[in-house]
């Protein structure tokens, strides 16, 4: 290969590398709020396959286009292009290549998962909340797993609901304290199907399974509303199975679990049951069949 020739693709290459780099780092803005410890890992993988995509589709599509506009053959050579094969050292390359970025994201993603640690303690050097908060060491994260943030999740066909068994209340509503962590045990009735817990701005996500009791953990770190939806189709209403999820300081924490402490039980607004009961007065025998919404809950805090 000539010498222009190399250097003409040393400098393509550095010019889609920085046009990539770019890319990966806009691409931070696409997501919702880092709002736990887990979202920050998974948007470094994203920001990392990002990147290698635009790599990849900005180099092909390029490719592609000076090719059709300026090696197109004449309009009436009908001719045979050059008659190339047996080249060991491309086939090697364009071999090599996609094996070694195979495997680089492979033990990338093997990496993020084993350190978000969703199911066990989160023994994590990479605890970096900002430069004011800075790593935390496996003994102080075990101090942070406090016995209130551990909380039991019930999901059914088409509500959320929340027990805190450290003051025996129940809510329809989230609340978690910021820098703990939260453990989670999820469940739904025997009888129902599998929901999925996720929070986008937590960018966790776990399956709900019948019969199981599922342990889960993350932390959050970013105090405010968001939002927990069911990420698996779980029948008729399930675009209404959804709660609000908010991250407090411990002391409001604390707060808000002593006064719904005090709340008498009382039903909840089901959007799901709400539906169902309008659809039946307003036509009994609708076109598509659905089971029947669990009843309101019953709990001490519901918006």
């Amino acid at each position: 290969m000539k010498k222009k020739n190399i250097i003409t693709l040393v400098i393509i290459t550095l010019i889609l590398g920085g046009i990539s780099i770019v890319v990966g780092q806009l691409s931070y803005s696409w997501l919702p709020p880092q709002a736990s410890l887990e979202s920050k890992l998974v948007d470094n993988l994203f920001s990392f396959l990002v990147t290698l995509g635009t790599f990849i589709f900005v180099g092909v599509t390029g490719a592609v286009i000076y090719t059709i506009a300026l090696k197109r053959a004449g309009r009436y050579d009908t001719s045979d292009g050059p008659h190339v094969e047996g080249n060991i050292t491309l086939e090697i390359v364009w071999t090599a290549i996609p094996f070694v970025l195979v495997i680089w994201i492979a033990i990338y993603s093997y990496q993020t998962y084993d350190q978000m640690s969703i199911k066990g303690p989160m023994a994590m050097g990479h605890h970096h909340l900002s430069d004011k908060n800075p790593p935390a060491s496996p003994e102080q994260l075990a101090e942070n797993v406090d016995p209130m943030t551990n909380i039991e999740v019930e999901a059914k066909q088409w509500s959320w609901v929340f027990r805190y068994p450290e003051k025996n209340v129940t809510s329809t509503e989230l609340h978690l304290p910021v820098d703990r962590r939260a453990h989670l045990v999820l469940r739904t009735p025997d009888t129902d199907v599998i929901h999925g817990f996720y929070i986008p701005a937590f960018r966790v996500k776990q399956d709900v399974i019948p019969k199981e009791n599922i342990d889960f953990e993350f932390t959050p770190i970013l105090t405010g509303k968001y939002r927990l939806r069911d990420s698996e189709y779980s029948g008729t209403y399930f675009a209404a199975m959804q709660a609000d999820v908010v991250v407090e300081s411990m002391e409001n924490y604390q707060n808000w679990l002593a006064q719904a402490a005090k709340t008498n039980p009382s039903p909840a607004t089901n959007q799901a049951a709400s539906e169902y009961t309008q659809r039946q007065k307003n036509s009994p025998k609708a076109a598509w069949a659905t089971v029947e919404p669990a009843p309101e809950p019953i709990v001490n805090y519901h918006p």
